[in-house]
């Protein structure tokens, strides 16, 4: 693990997506974009390592939000096994490099020293004015067009530790999503056990999504803690923008959602939006109704809130909830059982026989509606993948059969299999010349 600090706004984000090869990190002009520890897994010369994004170090200040940057950094610095220590020739010297160095003077461990913004390599000797910070060679680099990367690892790599190649049985990605000021922070936190992600009580303090692996009963599983989704129209700023955008992605590559809701607040339209973005990607929900130990003890509280959040919008019927407190730790700890439950579901594999009989049984109690006076004939019927569970139907006419009858067929699919907490859809497709399963069009 590597870990990449330096004061705000000498290019660490840049460098960290150049090192990755993608956009992961929020990249902008203002400094202080950046506020957690942000891991991505990257490889020079067939050797992978982790590097860890920091937020920009302000030594000395005394504002909540520089301290629980400052402490993340220095989290990070303490977990790695060497240091990249990013600071900018195009401005020199400043005394928040000078400060910062002599903190990593007493790190036990190697601290490269990495001048940033050197775009006119081999020409530009401004990194040399670095050797004035006492910390060895600096090693001149450009993040835009990724000049001086191949010797700075070739420099980094012998600092290493002995890679360690044991795979896992498996690997699930679970995003965290929710407005801001829901708790999801607080959440994965109590999740981990210790501080993990910063928290503060004002909304929207994570911008990156933000990885964080733990081992489960032998899987691995990634949590992704992200911003906190807003409608468009409130994002008031452009990195707020792009985070979201984000976000979105996470929640498209991941397996299950939590969708961490504010129970003292109640289900919100934006919750709303949140859950719908989730389903419609194809992951699995839960539904995590924070701060309940807020909210005042009635009885069936839990099943009145999840009863009026089923009439509000129809498919949280078929979504689990869970009421917790990540304050308390109340039933926290039952979110991971319920990841893998979910998680197991999206990989269910019903046989063609059982899905043709399911189909039949449907089509005898309610056949779909003729299509200009001719007979809708569903021929047959299997399930095509999983991740979610897709289940093809062949028709004569299958654009003629109206979403209402395709909700009946997904439904009732739902309901003869245990799918909570998973999006199940149904694809129609024109038929061949298959015989027409039993009972169609009666």
């Amino acid at each position: 693990m590597v870990a990449l600090v330096g004061r705000p706004n000498v290019g660490k984000s840049t460098f960290f997506n150049r090192a990755l090869g993608r956009r992961v990190a929020v990249v902008d002009d203002t400094p202080g974009v950046t506020r957690d520890r942000n891991f991505g897994l990257t490889d020079w010369t067939g050797r992978n390592f982790f590097l860890v994004d920091t937020g920009g170090v302000v030594m000395g200040s005394d504002r909540e939000l520089d301290r629980l940057i400052r402490r993340q950094a220095m989290v990070a610095v303490r977990e790695a096994d060497a240091v990249l220590l990013l600071v900018d020739a195009k401005v020199g010297i400043h005394p928040l490099d000078e400060r910062l160095a002599e903190e990593l003077r007493r790190v036990p461990k190697p601290v490269l020293l990495t001048a940033n913004k050197v775009d006119n390599l081999p020409n530009d000797e401004s990194h040399q004015e670095f050797w004035g910070l006492g910390m060895g060679e600096p090693h001149a680099v450009s993040s835009v067009s990724g000049r001086g990367f191949g010797d700075l690892f070739d420099a980094l790599l012998p600092q290493l530790p002995e890679e360690n190649s044991a795979p896992y049985e498996t690997d699930l990605r679970v995003a965290v999503v929710g407005k801001p000021n829901a708790g999801k922070s607080s959440l994965v936190n109590r999740l981990f056990g210790h501080e993990r992600v910063v928290v503060s009580e004002a909304p929207g303090t994570t911008r990156d999504p933000v990885d964080l692996e733990l081992t489960y009963h032998g899987e691995r599983l990634v949590f992704v803690d992200t911003a906190g989704i807003r409608r468009h129209a409130r994002m008031s700023d452009s990195v707020e923008y792009y985070s979201s955008l984000r976000t979105a992605r996470v929640v498209r590559e991941a397996d299950v959602c939590l969708v961490v809701v504010d129970s003292a607040e109640g289900l919100h339209a934006q919750d709303i939006r949140v859950a719908e973005r989730a389903w419609g990607a194809g992951c699995g929900v839960i539904m995590v109704c924070n701060k309940w130990d807020l909210v005042p003890r009635e009885t069936n509280s839990a099943a009145q809130f999840r009863r009026a959040a089923g009439e509000r919008v129809p498919f949280l019927r078929r979504v689990p909830f869970l009421f917790a407190s990540a304050l308390t730790g109340l039933r926290v700890r039952r979110t991971l059982d319920l990841v893998r439950a979910v998680a197991r579901r999206r990989l269910t594999r019903i046989g063609t026989p059982q899905v043709n009989d399911a189909i039949e049984s449907l089509v005898r109690r309610q056949p779909p509606p003729h299509y200009r006076g001719r007979p809708v004939r569903l021929k047959y019927a299997t399930q095509a993948r999983t991740l979610p569970p897709t289940f093809v139907v062949f028709a004569n006419y299958p654009d003629a059969i109206p979403a209402h009858y395709r909700r009946y067929l997904e439904n009732s699919l739902r309901a003869m299999w245990d799918f909570e907490g998973v999006p199940v859809r149904v694809r129609l497709r024109p038929s061949g010349g298959r015989r027409a399963l039993a009972g169609e069009g009666r």
